[in-house]
């Protein structure tokens, strides 16, 4: 019976950055079906009994320097690219500790950064317990970055890593990582098992020379989704402007692209100006650009960071469409809350944004495009199609029933037992 299982997650964090957030809502929503789930972090947020700080403080911190003093080294002093690089040369001692010792499964998440080193991982198969590893970005299938940005290195052997400046080369740290990486996973084959979080991340395993040979399951991240939710009605809201809002940890973080979404409002405000007189802009997240925050065509209000689920719930039921205009999304969050609370999303497909929106029947999503200027014009053909949609009863009907089916976190905890012990049924 699951509800005997003991299971454990090991995560950098349990509340800091998407792939902690997600985990933690996964354990959250194992224990709430009786499942004896527990996280192992280096940091902890939360105050929840269920997730423990893995080490001393000081092992940790020490770790983390001597690592990133490593990776400092390697890519020739640059540090531009100092915290896009995990090579896993560093690690705890984490198969000694008793949840995972005492463990029925154990599952990586993102543990990079001094938390768990390849030796690590070894030590934990040998164990052998089932082994899962929920993968967030691509860091599995490449040397050592977490997303390719257009790099096809991952396809052959890595190596010429351009993230390492004048220290690439044919056998720079990208490729002798992702020499270890190809001995682990021929040395455990089969122990250890892949869960991708979007359909565009097992179809970019597929194409990596890692992890083509391997099986790659897709499980999306869960969502908490209120059991008692009621369609809006948006006819009452109609004296009001229609609310777009753009979110994310950090807003200007250069992947997330918010000039395109500017970009986007510049086109409506010329192309459809009595559009654009009925819209209202609203951002949250934090930001190191102050400027990256004005010179919108339409009103503009920032939230700020929002602080827990009844923050993140006012900011999305206030508003009527959620926009992601990211170069690339693993499985893009805000889309998945954002339609959760009766916002229709606008995104175009460059990672898991099709796994989350059905075209003209869950939202609007189009093909990707290079140009950031077509990009922004697509944006903008997608939010005026919502604006014309915010009073379609079906749409929103759709969307929330929807995000439901595929995302709903006792749904998704189910999904993981299944496919951690498949021969274990309820």
């Amino acid at each position: 019976m699951h509800k005997n299982l003991k299971l454990t997650f090991l995560s950098k964090s349990d509340l800091h950055g998407g792939a902690a957030i997600v985990t933690y809502r996964l354990v959250e929503a194992l224990r709430e079906i009786g499942v004896n789930a527990r996280m192992l972090v280096c940091e902890k947020l939360s105050h929840s009994e269920f997730v423990e700080v893995c080490a001393p403080t000081r092992k940790i911190k020490f770790n983390f320097v001597k690592e990133r003093l490593n990776v400092f080294i390697n890519n020739g002093f640059n540090r531009d690219s100092l915290f896009k690089i995990d090579p896993a040369n560093e690690g705890l001692p984490l198969w000694k500790h008793p949840w995972v010792k005492n463990a029925d499964a154990i599952f990586f998440g993102w543990i990079n950064q001094g938390m768990l080193s390849f030796k690590g991982m070894r030590k934990i198969v040998a164990l052998g317990k089932p082994v899962v590893w929920i993968m967030h970005d691509m860091w599995n299938m490449t040397g050592i970055c977490h997303h390719a940005s257009g790099c096809t290195g991952f396809m052959s052997e890595c190596g010429y890593c351009p993230l390492l400046g004048n220290k690439s080369n044919e056998n720079d740290l990208s490729h002798r990582v992702w020499e270890v990486k190809k001995h682990l996973y021929l040395y455990d084959k089969q122990k250890i098992r892949f869960v991708a979080v979007s359909t565009w991340l097992a179809h970019q395993a597929k194409e990596s020379r890692l992890m083509r040979d391997l099986p790659v399951a897709v499980i999306p991240n869960p969502f908490l989704i209120e059991k008692d939710y009621q369609i809006r009605d948006r006819a009452g809201r109609r004296s009001g402007p229609v609310r777009i809002i753009f979110g994310a940890a950090r807003i200007d973080d250069p992947i997330k692209n918010l000039p395109v979404l500017k970009k986007a409002l510049d086109v409506i405000r010329s192309n459809y100006p009595s559009v654009a007189d009925n819209l209202q802009l609203v951002t949250f997240g934090s930001y190191k650009n102050t400027d990256s925050l004005h010179n919108f065509a339409i009103p503009h209000e920032h939230l700020g960071i929002l602080k827990g689920a009844e923050e993140i719930k006012a900011a999305y039921e206030s508003c009527d469409i959620v926009v992601s205009t990211s170069d690339f999304e693993t499985l893009p969050g805000t889309l998945v809350e954002g339609q959760a609370f009766g916002c229709i999303p606008v995104a175009i497909d460059h990672g898991g944004q099709r796994d989350i929106v059905e075209h003209l029947k869950t939202g609007w999503v189009a093909p990707w495009n290079d140009s950031p200027s077509i990009r922004a014009g697509m944006i903008a053909e997608g939010i005026v199609w919502a604006y014309r949609n915010c009073d379609n009863a079906d749409l929103l009907y759709n969307m929330r029933n929807s995000v439901e089916q595929k995302f709903s976190a006792p749904k998704v905890a189910r999904k993981i037992l299944d496919f951690t012990f498949p021969q274990k049924k309820e």
